[in-house]
């Protein structure tokens, strides 16, 4: 089973739509995660929420979500009614998803911050194989005992203020091997992740 992962969207619609099609068409994805952070600075806000809604992708509230000055009255429904944090299990594998950390869409989980001692003991308490986050807009993949932490990076290609990797991923199930992809490409291009100095 193959499961596609973005996150911090940010507004850009045209970064999502192009995700998207490579998902469906390229990776034949049968789910589509969300670790939050529909919008925020970018420019499509509404549209991208629309697409969430309509498709039936599953995403967690991230911290940008929570500032729905230019949502209208449904997108803005859709947005404060999303979760914290999400749970689900697909072929016995166990999946929790959230913005910045469990419990806490504030704050990031950068690998070079982590021990593996403390990944297996998250991946302990939460009770799951798999714990995808956002947030940093710095892919993550770490394999560990107990599973693996994932985090895609961030999606949205316009220039701001805050680097983004444009970048998404693909989780294997059960095996839980994670690809990185490039969203600026035209072609479907893995991406690099980042190594530990």
């Amino acid at each position: 089973m193959q499961i596609g992962i973005i996150s911090d969207v940010h507004g850009d619609i045209d970064a999502l739509e192009k995700t998207l099609h490579k998902l469906h068409h390229y990776h034949h994805v049968e789910h589509i995660l969300c670790a939050g952070d529909l919008i925020g600075r970018g420019p499509q806000e509404n549209r991208v929420v629309e697409l969430h809604r309509s498709l039936g992708i599953i995403a967690v509230r991230g911290n940008h979500d929570e500032w729905l000055a230019n949502a209208s009255k449904e997108n803005a429904a859709y947005l404060k009614a999303l979760p914290s944090d999400w749970y689900g299990e697909w072929g016995g594998v166990r999946i929790f998803m959230c913005h910045g950390k469990p419990g806490n869409n504030m704050w990031g989980m950068y690998r070079d911050h982590l021990s593996d001692t403390y990944l297996n003991m998250v991946l302990a308490s939460l009770k799951v194989d798999v714990l995808v986050t956002g947030h940093t807009h710095v892919p993550l993949y770490a394999r560990l005992a107990r599973g693996c932490v994932i985090n895609p990076g961030s999606l949205y290609t316009f220039e701001s203020s805050r680097q983004s990797s444009h970048t998404y991923g693909v989780l294997s199930l059960p095996d839980l091997r994670f690809d990185l992809y490039d969203s600026l490409s035209t072609q479907v291009v893995p991406a690099a992740l980042p190594q530990l100095r």
